[in-house]
């Protein structure tokens, strides 16, 4: 990357304030930038571009993200993944409209109430046994359209990777796009992952969205090595209304929209996206396997993207976080979450599988 004082001419006091050498697996948010993408905005720094989106960086996008999701799609790039899934779902519901997700969706339990407060919508959330709906679990919420009574439900939300780590197969989706729309309900999908899926899956991430009917997602730079920055994409444009001006009332119109569409842009334009999306991957691989050989040690769902969910004795996990960080997604059951992402080595996934045995002898 460009060193800052080339281009102003001024000293800089910043100076590194963490140990690069420290590693965990709490979160694929808790990784730097990949080089590519640093570059990627150093490049775009020079001079000056139209702001709030009228830039180069961000018409280029659209033709970009065109190539993966079909020719009737449009990028509006945002700040986060919250800000993603809350100007989507205000695109494509009433004021008085709902929600259908999986009660383990990211939209219900990690998002603040952000729907509800900032969207203003209804979330009607099902039980899942691996955090996948299908059209019977769905069809538990979706009723009573006519009833003024209850809050309409007109859209099905599902995440693909989801929250549990598990992925869609495109029938999987289709079979939901297909019992959605019968029933007049949208679909949308948190991408935040979707990298991940489509490298599980080893194919094109339109094979399990524009091709089997979703309508609107949001597009996950950040967990796949981006600084910051997603993206809503409307695959159905008759099913939105309003993008814009939805995207600067929920504040996530960025005036300096370049440095979002770059990134966007150097993941997606040729194949960092899928690198990083099967490294992260064969990471996750690489501990499941070693954990199944730890006794004592249960692996809770299957691993197909970069999570590891297991279930290990509690003080076991409190000895093992003062030496790795990680969250409990279950603190009373026992159960914990690993991630794994684009910069995850081998060396520091065997180094966790020694310090969780050697904690699990103690």
């Amino acid at each position: 990357m460009a060193d800052p004082r080339a281009v102003t001419g001024e000293k800089t006091d910043a100076r590194q304030h963490h140990d690069p050498q420290v590693r965990g697996f709490a979160s694929d948010n808790y990784a730097g930038a990949h080089p590519e993408i640093l570059a990627a905005l150093a490049l775009a720094n020079g001079g000056h571009q139209v702001a709030y989106g009228e830039d180069d960086y961000t018409a280029h996008l659209q033709r970009v993200i065109r190539s993966h999701f079909g020719q009737s799609a449009e990028a509006f790039p945002v700040f986060n993944g919250t800000g993603a899934n809350v100007v989507a779902l205000q695109a494509v519901t009433d004021r008085w409209g709902a929600v259908i997700a999986a009660d383990t969706a990211h939209i219900h339990v990690d998002e603040c109430g952000a729907p509800e407060r900032v969207g203003g919508l209804k979330l009607l959330t099902v039980p899942t046994e691996d955090g996948k709906l299908t059209p019977e679990l769905i069809d538990r919420e979706a009723y009573g359209w006519d009833d003024e009574h209850r809050a309409m439900p007109q859209v099905v939300s599902l995440a693909q990777s989801t929250e549990l780590g598990t992925v869609y197969t495109p029938d999987e989706i289709r079979a939901i796009c297909e019992h959605a729309h019968e029933r007049g309900m949208l679909v949308h999908l948190d991408g935040a992952r979707i990298a991940n899926a489509a490298a599980t899956l080893d194919v094109p991430m339109r094979a399990f969205t524009n091709a089997v009917g979703v309508d609107i997602l949001s597009y996950g730079g950040t967990k796949n090595g981006a600084v910051f920055g997603e993206a809503v994409v409307v695959v159905n444009p008759d099913a939105v209304r309003a993008m814009k001006h939805l995207r600067k009332l929920s504040m996530q119109l960025a005036s300096k929209m370049r440095f979002v569409s770059v990134q966007l842009e150097a993941l997606l334009a040729k194949d960092l996206w899928l690198r990083n999306a099967r490294h992260a991957n064969t990471m996750a691989q690489r501990l499941a396997d070693g954990v199944r050989k730890i006794d004592g040690v249960e692996i809770l769902y299957p691993v197909q993207s970069n999570a590891v969910f297991a279930r290990l004795p509690h003080d076991v996990s409190e000895r093992l976080q003062k030496r790795y960080r990680f969250y409990f997604w279950d603190e009373q059951a026992g159960d914990v979450r690993w991630m794994c992402s684009f910069d995850t080595t081998e060396g520091d996934v065997d180094g966790f599988l020694e310090a969780l045995r050697e904690e699990m002898g103690r």
